[in-house]
């Protein structure tokens, strides 16, 4: 095989960011109009764009070696690909997704099973034809080719089954999510025959390794202080860390100074308790990488 890894990145909602993921992994990927195969700044990866819901088809079937997607298209495609590494990022944050049944808010449809003999819109026409099956729920499921929410307002289907990071935009249309269907989330995913090659596996795991790494970095920052020597034990024992902080003695002085990782989310309630503690000097850095 040739040492040419062919890699897919989604194009629409998750194309930017996942762009900025792989240029904080240290690939640089540019975009032009109109043109389906974007440049990166590494010779051994030819770039594709390809919508995430054709992804695992692409790569099942060996046209990529490799690719990003949500796990939701896999399971709406029934794919048979190896999932490499979970990566929970998307669009606007770095959670995961759900999808949800909506409704109006004045509808009568108050659960799942309110479903019988209703009209549904939706992407995600698979996976939903078999969950309503599971409860022996018969419904009309029809595809969508977008604008789903609006089909639900304008009285086009009864509810919809949308995909949403914090339900703010459903509010926003005067709708009501009803239940969640699914949690997903971004996954990087290989060929199966691609991971038997093991130039191609290696340039996979590179890959998967720093995405995550980078996803990591995002999560934690670098706190750097100076404690005095006489107040070091009190200090510790409010820092939290991966392992134990690193503890060098300051030249010609009775000081210390300190550094650790931290969650990014705690550090407000953490700086001020290392403050009280004798800490001062307190530095906060953002991370690119974080590797474990």
């Amino acid at each position: 095989m040739s040492n040419i890894l062919k890699l897919g990145i989604p194009k629409g909602s998750l194309e930017d960011a996942t762009k900025a993921l792989f240029a904080q992994a240290g690939w640089s990927i540019n975009t032009r109009s109109r043109n389906y195969f974007p440049s990166i700044d590494d010779p051994e990866i030819n770039c594709s764009l390809v919508r995430s819901q054709e992804m695992g088809y692409y790569i099942t079937n060996g046209v990529l070696d490799a690719g990003l997607t949500g796990q939701d298209w896999l399971v709406e495609t029934n794919s048979e690909v190896a999932v490499v590494a979970d990566l929970v990022y998307s669009k606007a944050s770095d959670q995961k997704c759900r999808w949800v049944l909506v409704v109006k808010n004045n509808s009568e449809i108050k659960s799942v099973e309110d479903l019988e003999g209703k009209r549904i819109a939706t992407e995600l026409v698979n996976f939903t034809k078999q969950y309503l099956e599971h409860r022996n729920i018969s419904a009309i499921v029809e595809f969508s080719w977008g604008a789903t929410e609006a089909k639900v307002v304008e009285g086009l289907a009864d509810a919809a089954v949308e995909i949403t990071e914090t339900g703010s935009t459903i509010k926003a249309h005067g709708l009501r999510i009803v239940c969640d269907l699914l949690e997903t989330h971004t996954v990087f995913v290989a060929n199966k025959t691609a991971l038997q090659d093991s130039w191609k596996k290696q340039k996979i795991e590179q890959i998967a390794l720093l995405l995550k790494s980078a996803l990591m970095g995002r999560e934690k920052v670098l706190l750097k202080m100076n404690v005095p020597n006489s107040r070091i034990d009190e200090l510790v024992k409010q820092l939290p860390s991966l392992h134990a902080p690193t503890i060098n003695q300051l030249y010609g002085d009775d000081w210390l100074a300190v550094e650790t990782v931290v969650s990014k989310k705690e550090v407000r309630k953490i700086i001020p308790t290392l403050k009280a503690a004798g800490a001062e000097g307190i530095l906060e850095f953002e991370l690119r990488k974080m590797v474990l």
